[in-house]
């Protein structure tokens, strides 16, 4: 068995896997319990891959696939900290500010 030529694109980096994170926002719109969503960006990932991107070519399709999703929900949950992050850095100087105007 040879292992298959993978070709890393704009569509890979630019393209998919941003598709993936805003495909998975817009399933947040129904009514799935939170655990499934990186499930369903896998499956996403696994589909947008192997039929859209490497399509002939199914080990290339699943090989890439994992790195999809994995890339889409690593993107989502780092953005996510650093929002949350962001925002508690934010109520913090107001309290602060708060604190100092009392004194």
């Amino acid at each position: 068995m040879e292992f298959p030529v993978i070709h890393t694109n704009f569509w890979d980096g630019i393209i998919a896997v941003p598709l993936i994170v805003i495909i998975t926002q817009i399933f947040k719109l129904f009514p799935i319990p939170r655990q499934y969503f990186p499930s369903i960006a896998s499956v996403i990932g696994f589909m947008m891959s192997i039929f859209i991107s490497h399509r002939g070519d199914l080990w290339a399709g699943i090989f890439m696939g994992g790195f999809y999703s994995a890339a889409a929900v690593g993107t989502y949950a780092s953005l996510k900290t650093s929002w949350i992050a962001f925002k508690a850095r934010q109520k913090r100087k107001r309290l602060d500010e708060v604190a100092s105007e009392d004194m």
